[in-house]
């Protein structure tokens, strides 16, 4: 089926360059088009339906796709999204079509025309769009060559065979739903078993049914599974090692599924890395709780001053530098945030680590300020900047607090204007309205003043209680921002 795609893109006049954006939940039918736009050396955008239209709109003209395939549950959404571009002056609205329509693609619209050739290593196969601490979600593009080098890369940390049976139910949205696992099981013609979403029930049912060897998920993914009533019935024996993603799992949560017999490999990535960093695996679970592991192989790690991005030896803290074939080539589009990313040949990654006397990295602390709700990232920046847009709101900051269940939840601290009454319902239902239900802050605290430092910036650990300190302490602290430099 891939063949036959990536001979219809060639027939209709696609080649190297060209990029399709999809609105889709987890399908087969999007990894046949993966593999067909690999194989002309196009990129595959899979954009997030989690997001609302106006978002999208955002990612569609930035990304500049030459053809948006959507999937009949997200019409009205890509429609309403498209219809954000139209608006937009300056952007260019790609044509939409069914995945069933697809099937036979329409003639290349005028315009630069692709590329000569076959593909090649440095050939962009995915843009994946990621939040930064700007706020504005950056088109990270992750090249043929990444991906080659990102699986290789695991297959020699947790090797996979034909007789393995993948469980894969990441969206496909996420770099991380394609280069952790899935690719590596096309590679080794491994089973792929494709869920549209997850779902602790089905996934444990599927477990027995199905003699699931492995699976990637969040920590949220493995505390419902332990909550669910089934669990403690359910066969484990056909698992092998499973892997986490997207923050560290507790211990009791560890010790529950190590008492069962289960492997747990845990790790850190991000995309721009494509997206595997370091691992720690199931033997160093303990002995090195809350690490995030060691480099994988043909990935280098450094520890740099975060002031001077002077490399450190030895034992050491500060800003997280990694280099290797992974490591992606720039953001689409954006020169200026992939000059800001990368120092020589290493990816600057905004997170503060220690690594102790045996060389294992543990993550201090988000040096952008970003936090992870049930592994999705957030950009506080990003909902600020929604809530500066209602009316009542004069200023505000929003930071990640712990959750039990989703790790870490929005929480937004608002002044309201004066003679304001809103409250947080309305403020809630207005981010509603404008960001996805993950980013949407799910309490707010109404404040006399915020904590602003001498540069007008706000003490975001003051807000997260840190130190011992409660939201507006300090007389300087809490004086209102400068206009003209709020504005700046």
């Amino acid at each position: 089926r891939s063949r036959a795609l990536s001979d219809a893109l060639a027939a209709a006049g696609y080649g190297r360059g060209d990029r399709i954006a999809t609105i889709s939940g987890n399908s087969a039918d999007q990894i046949v088009l993966f593999f067909a736009c690999a194989d002309r050396g196009m990129a595959l955008v899979p954009l997030m339906w989690r997001l609302t239209g106006f978002e999208l709109a955002d990612q569609i003209g930035r990304s500049e796709p030459q053809l948006l395939i959507v999937e009949d549950e997200y019409a009205d959404l890509a429609t309403e999204a498209l219809a954000h571009l139209i608006d937009t002056p300056g952007r260019t609205v790609p044509r939409m079509l069914s995945f069933e329509a697809f099937l036979t693609p329409p003639e290349r619209a005028a315009g630069v025309p692709p590329l000569d050739g076959p593909a090649q290593d440095d050939d962009p196969v995915l843009v994946i769009f990621t939040s930064g601490s700007s706020g504005k979600p950056k088109a990270a593009q992750l090249t043929q060559a990444n991906c080659f080098w990102n699986n290789l890369s695991f297959s020699r940390t947790i090797p996979m065979t034909d007789d393995d049976v993948l469980l894969a139910f990441l969206p496909q949205f996420h770099s991380g739903a394609w280069n952790i696992q899935t690719l590596l099981a096309f590679w080794v013609g491994a089973t792929v078993v494709l869920e549209r979403s997850f779902d602790p029930g089905r996934v444990l049912a599927l477990i027995e049914q199905r003699g699931i060897t492995t699976f990637i998920g969040v920590p949220a993914n493995y505390q419902m599974l332990s909550e669910h009533p089934a669990f403690a019935d359910t066969d484990l024996s056909s698992l092998g090692t499973i892997v986490v993603g997207g923050g560290t799992l507790p211990i009791p949560q560890l010790e529950i599924f190590h008492d069962r017999g289960v492997q747990l490999c845990q790790g850190y990535g991000l995309t721009e890395a494509s997206p595997n960093v370091l691992c720690l695996s199931a033997r160093d679970a303990m002995a090195k709780h809350g690490s995030s592991g060691k480099p994988y192989p043909y990935v280098d790690c450094a520890v740099a001053n975060p002031a001077t991005l002077e490399i450190l030896e030895g034992e050491a803290t500060g800003e997280l530098l990694v280099a290797g074939p992974g490591v992606f080539p720039g953001y689409l589009g954006d020169p200026q945030a992939t000059a800001a990313t990368m120092h020589g040949k290493w990816l600057l990654t905004g997170d503060m680590v220690h690594r102790d006397a045996d060389g294992f990295y543990f993550i201090v602390d988000r040096i952008k300020d970003m936090f992870k709700s049930g592994g999705e990232n957030v950009s506080p920046t990003e909902v600020e900047e929604v809530l500066r847009l209602h009316d009542a709101v004069q200023h505000v900051a929003v930071v990640g607090v712990h959750d039990e269940r989703w790790g870490e939840v929005g929480k937004a601290f608002v002044v309201r204007r004066e003679d304001s009454s809103v409250d947080e319902e309305a403020l809630r239902t207005h981010c509603s309205e404008r960001l996805a239900r993950f980013k949407v802050p799910k309490t707010i605290e109404f404040v006399d003043a915020l904590p602003f430092n001498a540069l007008n910036k706000v003490r975001r650990f003051t807000l997260r209680g840190e130190k011992g300190k409660a939201p507006g302490v300090g007389a300087k602290e809490e004086t209102a921002p400068d206009p003209a430099v709020d504005e700046a």
